[in-house]
């Protein structure tokens, strides 16, 4: 626990407090956690499990997970989070959703206390039951708080430890979903493991939606489908159109002749790496988006919002008093890159991590 009394183990509390407009229908963030000091202990069984896990969440929560990448000492998902609707789920829908996790604890409990419930007619106990269940669906924090949980308790069994295994609570950056910050935060997210050096295409790597889309996992289908309309500005294609069309978005925003090999024979992180940006950022220089996304930019992780300025704006006015009285406006132009857009942090030093 820290001094406020909240378990970071949790996951339910973003690192900052969440800048989420509530008059929005529905939000897209994207959310990265790290583990413990930074340790590499996410192997092979480990990122399996771990997106099992993000799936069976996504499926409960009904949000829905529009790319992700999990390496071996942390993950990234940009998700949409649907605003509330008017008709929830009732008793039986609600069992269906448990029934579909791997762990089913509490289930025949559940329907006892229904069937208890049901026998008197008392409707309204009925409801502030399944209130329980609603509380953690369309939320953003509880999505997290499922997947980080769930995860630890199956790590911690299989290597036989305890304690802490994320490091702190998650980070959170609002994304604009209706302009290129999107689906920029989407390459930036499956490019991460050709950024390491891992992979030369992102297809070839098994733990990210571009990667799962490939070998045919339907819903990370479905993410490139909608990632693939905000490239095409709002035509919605057949998957094998999407498939091409995210490709070409990835390969043109990412690209930097990553068949390049180093010494060694391995891949190498790219012709452009933090050094270089430095250097063109230093001669007052703008590199393309391409570039910019071969380092670890920290405005996707600590820009709090990520948009257009309307919309960056928008949030700001949304979320006022989530910044100091002497702020007048919300958004700040990302240093060093070609394209427009913003951030609700202007990041003066480090823009690199």
């Amino acid at each position: 626990m820290d001094d406020r009394g909240v378990d970071p183990e949790r996951g339910d509390m973003p690192k900052r407090r969440l800048l989420a407009p509530p008059e929005f229908p529905a939000a897209i963030y994207h959310c990265y956690s790290r583990v413990v000091d930074g340790n590499f202990v996410l192997r092979f069984a480990e990122k399996e499990r771990f997106v099992r896990l993000l799936r069976e969440a996504a499926a409960f929560c009904g949000v829905r997970v529009l790319t992700f990448c999990v390496l071996d000492n942390h993950f990234h998902i940009l998700v949409e989070v649907p605003a509330r609707p008017a008709q929830l789920p009732g008793a039986e829908a609600i069992l269906a959703k448990l029934e579909a996790l791997t762990s089913r604890q509490d289930i025949q409990r559940l329907r006892g206390e229904i069937a208890a419930l049901r026998s008197r007619g008392d409707a309204v106990g009925e409801r502030d039951l399944l209130q329980r269940y609603w509380r953690r669906m369309w939320n953003l924090g509880e999505f997290m708080k499922m997947i980080k949980q769930r995860y630890s308790r199956w790590h911690n069994a299989r290597h036989g430890r305890r304690g802490t295994l994320w490091e702190g609570r998650y980070h959170s950056v609002v994304v604009d979903g209706a302009g290129e910050a999107c689906v920029t935060m989407a390459a930036y997210i499956d490019l991460n493991p050709v950024r390491a050096g891992i992979v030369r295409d992102p297809k070839d790597y098994r733990w990210c939606g571009y990667g799962e889309a490939v070998a045919g996992q339907g819903g990370a289908r479905e993410g490139v489908g909608i990632l693939a309309a905000a490239v095409r500005r709002g035509t919605v294609e057949g998957w094998k159109c999407s498939m091409a069309t995210y490709r070409l978005h990835l390969y043109l925003e990412g690209n930097d002749r990553r068949e390049k090999l180093g010494e060694d024979g391995r891949p190498t992180r790219g012709t452009t790496g933090r050094e270089d940006a430095l250097k063109v950022l230093a001669a007052n220089g703008r590199l393309p988006m391409g570039q910019y996304l071969k380092c670890r930019v920290r405005y996707f992780h600590d820009g709090a919002v990520l948009g257009t300025l309307d919309f960056v704006e928008k949030v700001f006015r949304g979320r006022r008093d989530h910044f100091g009285p002497q702020r007048r406006d919300g958004a700040r132009r990302m240093r060093g890159v070609e394209a427009e857009l913003y951030a609700a942090r202007d990041l003066r030093k480090s823009l690199f991590a």
